[in-house]
C-alpha cells in the first residue's frame, strides 16, 4: 500500500569513472550574496535566476550563489517564500541582494478560508492544466552530503538530465534521469568506512513530485487519512497563496505518515511548495520506511525525514524547480557505548531546460536502485563544473571538502 521511496543502505565505498557529455558554455556569470532586509541574515535556498534564459540555481547555507549564462546577464531575479520577488541589474561587482518580506495584504473579496480539503482536491484536478503538458529536458544539479556528528565524511555532486513526460498523462514511470557529470570525494578514515548511502539519487526528485505521483500523498486512500487545517496564507515571490497544514488522523496503520505544510497558488488553484515531515513517533515504522539493509548488529534510532519540493510558475503553467531531502538518525552497535548521530541531505535544484526535449535512452537511465557515488569520477579536477550551473559550497563544506582530501 503505503511506499517511501527514500532509501538508506550501509554499504563499503567504492569509486568508479562515469562518462561524461559536453554541454554549452556558459561564458557569463553573475556573483552574489543574499540577505533578510530587516535582519541581515544570510538567506539559504533562495531562488536565483536569469529571466529568458531558463538558467538558475539556489544560494547556499551562506546565502552565496553563483549563476551562470550563456549569454551577457542583464537582470537577476530573487525568489523566496514570504519575501517580494527582486529584480537586479548585474554591476560586474559582487551583487549584495536584501529581500524584503512581503507584508501580507488582503482586500476585501481575497478569499483566506474555505475548507481545506476541498482546496486541495482542486488543485489536485487543476494539476493536468496548470503543469507542463509536453514532455521536458531539465538540467540539474544534484548533490548528496553525508555528516558523522558534525564532520562532513561524504560529499558528491552530478549534474544531470531529467526527462519528464506531460503532466496530464499522470505517469511517472517513463519519467527518467541521466548523468553527465559527477564526482565524489569519501572520507578515508578508517572508522568511516561504513558510510550511509543514498539509493535513489537524482531519481529521488521524480518519486516525490507528489503533484505527478499520487502514491506518495495524492491517492484518494492516502488523502482520506489526514486531517486538513486552513494556515495563515502567504507569498511565494508576488502571488499569494493558501497555506495547508496536513497531519495524519487517528487511524492506526501499519506504514508511517506524514505531517507536512500546503502551499497552492490562490488565484490558479495550483501546488507551489510541499513540505512533508514523516511522523516518527513509531520509530518501529519509521526504520522499515527507510532501511533497505543493515547489519544484524547495528541499531537505527530516526530522528528526521523531511522532505521540500518547490514548483516553479511561468507562463501560467508549473514545472518542477527545487527539491531537499532530509535525514537525521542514530546508529549504534550493540557492543559499543556511545550512539553516533548521522545527517544525510540531498539537494536537487533546475538550473536549464534543454530543447529538444529528448527521451533518455534505458541504457542512459540512472535507476533508484544505483548509487551515486559509484559512478562518479573522484574530486580532482578544480575547473570540474566550468560550463555548469551548480550550487555553490558552504564555507563548512569547502573546508570539509579540503580535510577529505588530505585524508584528515
Amino acid at each position: 500500500m503505503r511506499k517511501f521511496l527514500i532509501l538508506i543502505a550501509f554499504l563499503f565505498c567504492s569509486v568508479a569513472l562515469f562518462g561524461q557529455v559536453d554541454t554549452v558554455r556558459l561564458g557569463y556569470s553573475v556573483q552574489g550574496h543574499v540577505v533578510d532586509a530587516t535582519t541581515g541574515r544570510a538567506m539559504e535556498s533562495v531562488h536565483v535566476s536569469v529571466p529568458d534564459r531558463h538558467f538558475a540555481t539556489v544560494t547556499n547555507a551562506d546565502g552565496d550563489f553563483t549563476i551562470k549564462s550563456d549569454h551577457p546577464v542583464t537582470e537577476v531575479v530573487f525568489s523566496y517564500l514570504g519575501y517580494r520577488t527582486q529584480r537586479v541589474t548585474p554591476t560586474g561587482s559582487p551583487l549584495r541582494v536584501r529581500l524584503i518580506p512581503e507584508a501580507l495584504t488582503l482586500d476585501e473579496s481575497s478569499i483566506i478560508t474555505g475548507d481545506p480539503l476541498e482546496i486541495v482536491l482542486s488543485a489536485i484536478y487543476n494539476t493536468p492544466d496548470r503543469f507542463s503538458k509536453h514532455p521536458e529536458l531539465l538540467e540539474c544539479f544534484y548533490r548528496e552530503t553525508v555528516q558523522k556528528r558534525n564532520r562532513y565524511i561524504y560529499v558528491s555532486e552530478a549534474v544531470a538530465r531529467m526527462y519528464k513526460t506531460a503532466y496530464n498523462d499522470g505517469n511517472v514511470y517513463r519519467d527518467r534521469a541521466a548523468i553527465e557529470k559527477s564526482r565524489v570525494l569519501l572520507s578515508q578514515r578508517k572508522a568511516d568506512t561504513l558510510s550511509v548511502k543514498m539509493q535513489g539519487g537524482p531519481t529521488q526528485a521524480i518519486t516525490f513530485d507528489v503533484v505527478k505521483n499520487h502514491e506518495v500523498l495524492f491517492d484518494k486512500d492516502e488523502l482520506s487519512l489526514y486531517e486538513f487545517e486552513m494556515g495563515t496564507p502567504t507569498y511565494i515571490g508576488d502571488r499569494l497563496q493558501f497555506v495547508i497544514h496536513f497531519r495524519p488522523d487517528s487511524k492506526d496503520v501499519e506504514w508511517a505518515r506524514y505531517f507536512g505544510t500546503l502551499y497552492i497558488d490562490r488565484e490558479l488553484l495550483s501546488f507551489t511548495r510541499i513540505e512533508m515531515a514523516m511522523d516518527m513517533s513509531d520509530p518501529a515504522k519509521a526504520v522499515r520506511a527507510m532501511v533497505i539493509r543493515k547489519p544484524l548488529t547495528l541499531r537505527l534510532s530516526p530522528k528526521e525525514l523531511s522532505v521540500v519540493i518547490n514548483y516553479r510558475l511561468k507562463d501560467d503553467m508549473s514545472r518542477l524547480e527545487y527539491f531537499r531531502s532530509t535525514m537525521r538518525f542514530n546508529c549504534d552497535w550493540k557492543k559499543k557505548l556511545f550512539k553516533t548521530g548521522y545527517a544525510v541531505i540531498n539537494e536537487l535544484v533546475v538550473t536549464d531546460v534543454r530543447e529538444p526535449a529528448v527521451q533518455i535512452p534505458r541504457a542512459e537511465m540512472f535507476r533508484s536502485s544505483d548509487i551515486l557515488s559509484e559512478k562518479a569520477a573522484e574530486f580532482l579536477d578544480p575547473d570540474f563544473w566550468k560550463d555548469y550551473n551548480i550550487i555553490e559550497p558552504t564555507e563548512s563544506l569547502e573546508h570539509a571538502i579540503d580535510r577529505l582530501r588530505k585524508g584528515r
